[in-house]
């Protein structure tokens, strides 16, 4: 025997589909007599609404939104899981859209957000200033901003300190003795490419180097831009004798020149990366790298949010999560140091 629809619910109770919908998710647009006809259709069918159509159909409720700039960034991937994991076990469902970094593309994600009138939004944003994001606050939708800043101290944010971690990979490759420290950027109209591109100045000042503006190079935050910065630096009459990429997907590229070139590393040059991968210990050699607890400021930040809709008044928080350097093969002495 078949399990039972909401179209045999509806045929039996002589209604319309929309009118069980109405009973199962408890609207009062439904009169009691039609209401009784159909709970008892449901009951002689033995009729189950399903749950996940139920939290996705319920107003506000059961519904939350991620928006994240690259779901091919293994770091974003992690970052979701932790928001996942918490979500589903407090009963909600999580519709995920990826902007590929383009301000267009957010805007309208924003917009169906409001639309669709989700419970809150979790947001890594591709501009500070973003006008979406008071639109959905003014609506009484909840944003929680993680990774990246937004010009709004009234958000909850959830944050790694991305200058004070540039700032330890660039002192680590110093102390191995390089001088010219090649740095692979996103642009910086992104807050966590702003603060890298920031830690690395400050790391030089620290050390009393200075910065030679060739060894600076932005593009794509992903591996196509690492690739081309990569190639750049490596074209330099002296080029450096380390790199610092600012993400994994870019430190991907980088490595591809590297070994097209056929460069060992680290004898011929070091590679220090921001962010850590499952991948990055099982690379020859294992990628020494800026570790940020991926998964956990997914999670804190799921929970930011459903605090937020639990106590609407509550103080604002601003969340920063520590970073560890993490040492492995990839950096190494400089075999002989440029001029």
């Amino acid at each position: 025997m078949s399990t039972p629809t909401a179209k045999d619910v509806a045929k039996r109770a002589r209604v319309s589909i929309a009118t069980v919908s109405r009973v199962v998710n408890k609207q009062a647009s439904v009169s009691p007599q039609v209401r009784d006809r159909v709970l008892g259709a449901i009951e002689a069918l033995g009729y189950q609404p399903s749950r996940a159509a139920q939290r996705l159909r319920a107003k506000r409720g059961h519904v939350i939104g991620l928006i994240i700039s690259d779901i091919q960034n293994p770091y974003f991937t992690a970052v979701a899981r932790g928001i996942e994991d918490v979500a589903y076990r407090y009963g909600y469902s999580l519709i995920l859209c990826n902007t590929d970094e383009d301000s267009e593309k957010e805007r309208l994600y924003l917009d169906v957000m409001r639309a669709e009138a989700v419970a809150g939004v979790i947001l890594a944003t591709t501009t500070e200033d973003n006008p979406g994001v008071r639109r959905l606050i003014d609506g009484s939708i909840p944003v929680v901003a993680i990774d990246r800043q937004l010009n709004d101290p009234g958000i909850d944010t959830v944050l790694v300190d991305s200058v004070q971690g540039t700032v330890e990979a660039i002192s680590h490759l110093v102390e191995l003795g390089h001088r010219r420290i090649g740095f692979i950027c996103g642009p910086v109209t992104i807050t966590t490419m702003r603060e890298r591109r920031d830690g690395y100045l400050l790391a030089h000042q620290k050390h009393g180097l200075t910065v030679s503006p060739e060894l600076m190079r932005f593009g794509d935050p992903k591996q196509a831009g690492g690739y081309a910065c990569a190639q750049a630096l490596l074209q330099l009459q002296s080029p450096p004798t380390a790199i610092f990429a600012s993400n994994n997907v870019i430190a991907l590229g980088a490595l591809h020149v590297i070994r097209e070139r056929g460069l060992r590393i680290p004898e011929d040059i070091s590679m220090v990366c921001f962010s850590d991968t499952q991948w990055a210990p099982l690379l020859q050699p294992p990628l020494t790298v800026i570790a940020q607890p991926d998964y956990e400021l997914g999670r804190k930040a799921a929970e930011l949010l459903l605090e937020r809709l639990e106590k609407p008044d509550k103080p604002v928080s601003h969340l920063q999560l520590d970073l560890k350097l993490i040492v492995r093969g990839s950096s190494g002495r400089p075999v002989q140091q440029a001029a």
